[in-house]
């Protein structure tokens, strides 16, 4: 049975082979020309020594052999040569031309050795032999990437030197012979080596770029991956926030039609068990906005227990419900951060401490150390084995729960406790031992005391939905609301008609301008814009409450109420700098938000753009 997954020898390789053959065959072509050239100044400086010292009758033969050789060289300079245009498959072809090429130019040199060792000079004879040893160990090394041009050019040339100084006899000729001999020997043998160097070298190579397309090949489907997970996401939280929030809403005109009765407590529990959903669902939108980088850091200086103090009123009924202790100690310490990202990564870890704990209970404290203050969430839960340590920041994982138990969330806290680390610079360790439980630490910078700001407005900006919405003493009076869902815009209707608010609604923007058009429009202005992100037929809700707001005025608010979770449509409303509800939305969350906005009335533009009006 054969293992395809095996690794195989690269030496075996055809086409990496071919590869390597055709860089040798490149190397050798790009000097061909200054090698050919070289040989051929070579070659007449040979003629200009020797010829004066040969015999009269030898003299005749000098002229031809020296045209012969003009012709040679004159072929291989002239001669068709390898190009990167020629196809990977012709390379063996081109290798076999260039050896035959420089084997035809060393067979011309031989007469002219012959010539020189009839010189009855010992001088010359040595100079020559010299002078062509050393011009073949330079040729040699050019030649290296092709072993075979190799032996094609050495052996004619130095094994016609070694003949010729072997049959003029005598004790210089032969020790001249025995240099040449060894000489050819050495050398080629470093050919061999050198050329099998090279060839490793291009394999090395050839692998080492084939591992790095792997690399970026592995890293595009990662990030592939990743964006169709985030679109996956985005969709799933989108389709699912769409019914969830009509029923939030039908379930708040429920709750007050049933105001004094018992059965009012059957839709303050579909309220809860919406208000679940809508967690877990808020938890798939912060990794949607986190990978989106719509998130932004607004660090400054404040007290660290007006967290403390919020997380211990968010958490003790949760602790108590279970039955375990939850301890919260407060430290007068000033940090700088993020207070609103800084409160959920703390929150995420609470959360999670209780609910991998049992029995025992979970301390929350903190402590200076020089310029850092270290946040310790700390458990007497389950612990966390050594080999799990690096996956409990990743989505969707948790540690002894195959039967995915909904009371222990989405296995995303962690995830976003990450991706708020990386966002803050907040670094966070970890240390657990199975059984005995957990500690994290977030490292937060120290900051000095600056003024004493008040808890309930950092407890606004912080969390306000863990705390009762209070409405402003006054809603707006109309209100122009653009939803492409008809049972939201019942349930929106019904809801906001129960405060006194006059709700004309529209599914679409042809609609809305339609509206505007009316002259009662004219004489009962609207007081806000409420509109969907994602409407029907691919129209944007933030374009078309942009287009709504320069025909009303910049000073009319402009409120989303979306389920959309798109990275690229969150930028897009955070670039714009139009405030955003997320479905499923609670109707106090709605309320609450309608007032404050109607509240500041400002005329600052949320954006500039062009826009096209139906009417």
């Amino acid at each position: 049975m054969n293992d395809d997954s095996a690794p195989k020898d690269p030496s075996t390789d055809p086409v990496l082979q071919m590869r390597v053959l055709r860089e040798h065959v490149a190397s050798v072509y790009a000097s061909h020309t200054v090698a050919i050239s070289a040989h051929f100044a070579w070659s007449v400086a040979i003629v200009l020594f020797g010829y004066p010292r040969v015999e009269p009758a030898l003299q005749v033969w000098v002229l031809p052999w020296l045209a012969l050789l003009t012709a040679v060289d004159a072929y291989a300079l002239l001669a068709p040569r390898w190009t990167p245009d020629v196809p990977l498959a012709d390379t063996p072809r081109w290798a076999r031309r260039y050896t035959v090429l420089v084997t035809l130019v060393s067979v011309t040199n031989v007469p002219a050795i012959f010539l020189l060792m009839v010189v009855n000079d010992p001088v010359v004879t040595s100079v020559a032999t010299v002078v062509i040893m050393g011009s073949w160990t330079r040729v040699a090394q050019a030649r290296w990437p092709i072993r075979a041009a190799v032996l094609g050019y050495g052996l004619p040339t130095m094994s016609g030197l070694i003949i010729a100084l072997a049959w003029r006899g005598g004790d210089l000729h032969w020790l001249l012979a025995a240099f040449c001999t060894v000489n050819l020997v050495l050398t080629l043998r470093t050919g061999v080596q050198q050329n099998k160097r090279l060839t490793k070298s291009l394999i090395l190579q050839f692998e080492n770029e084939f591992l790095a397309n792997r690399l970026k090949e592995q890293i595009e489907a990662t990030r592939r991956a990743s964006e169709e997970k985030t679109r996956f996401l985005a969709a799933a939280s989108h389709d699912l926030r769409q019914p969830m929030h009509a029923i939030a809403l039908f379930g708040a005109v429920t709750e007050q039609a049933l105001s004094g009765q018992p059965e009012k407590k059957n839709a303050q529990h579909l309220l809860r068990s919406v208000d679940a959903l809508g967690s877990s669902l808020d938890a798939m939108l912060d990794v949607s906005r986190l990978d989106a980088g719509t998130m932004s850091v607004e660090s400054k200086a404040f007290e660290l227990d007006v967290i403390l103090l919020a997380l211990d009123r968010t958490f003790s009924p949760q602790a108590e419900q279970k039955g375990l202790a939850l301890r919260v100690r407060t430290s007068g310490l000033w940090v700088r951060s993020d207070a609103h990202l800084l409160h959920r990564m703390l929150s995420n870890l609470i959360d999670n401490a209780l609910k991998y704990t049992r029995r025992g209970g979970v301390i929350v404290r903190a402590r200076a150390l020089g310029d850092t203050v270290r946040v310790e969430v700390r458990d007497t839960g389950i612990g966390i084995a050594p080999d799990q340590l690096g996956q409990i920041f990743e989505e969707f994982y948790q540690i002894n729960n195959p039967g995915r138990d909904r009371a222990r969330g989405l296995g995303l806290g962690l995830s976003i406790v990450k991706r708020l680390s990386h966002l803050l610079r907040h670094p966070v360790l970890v240390d657990s031992r199975p059984n005995r439980g957990t500690r994290l630490r977030v490292m937060v910078q120290k900051a000095e005391a600056v003024v004493t700001l008040p808890v309930d407005l950092l407890l606004k900006d912080l969390s306000p939905s863990m705390r009762q919405a209070s409405i402003a003493p006054h809603l707006p009076e109309r209100i122009l609301l653009i939803e492409d869902e008809a049972e939201i815009r019942a349930a929106m209707i019904e809801l906001l008609h129960g405060h006194s608010i006059d709700v004309v609604a529209v599914a679409s923007k042809t609609e809305a301008f339609e509206v505007l058009s009316r002259p009662e429009a004219a004489s009962r202005p609207f007081s806000m814009l409420l509109c969907d992100f994602r409407l029907a037929d691919g129209e944007d809700g933030l374009e078309v409450g942009l287009c709504l707001r320069e025909r009303l005025g910049p000073a009319v608010p402009l409120l989303l109420v979306t389920g959309e979770t798109a990275p690229e449509r969150l930028r897009r409303a955070r670039v714009a700098g139009v405030p955003m509800l997320f479905k499923p939305v609670s109707a106090a969350a709605l309320l609450k938000a309608i007032a404050e906005l109607t509240t500041r009335r400002t005329s600052r533009r949320y954006g500039t753009h062009t826009c096209e009006n139906s009417a």
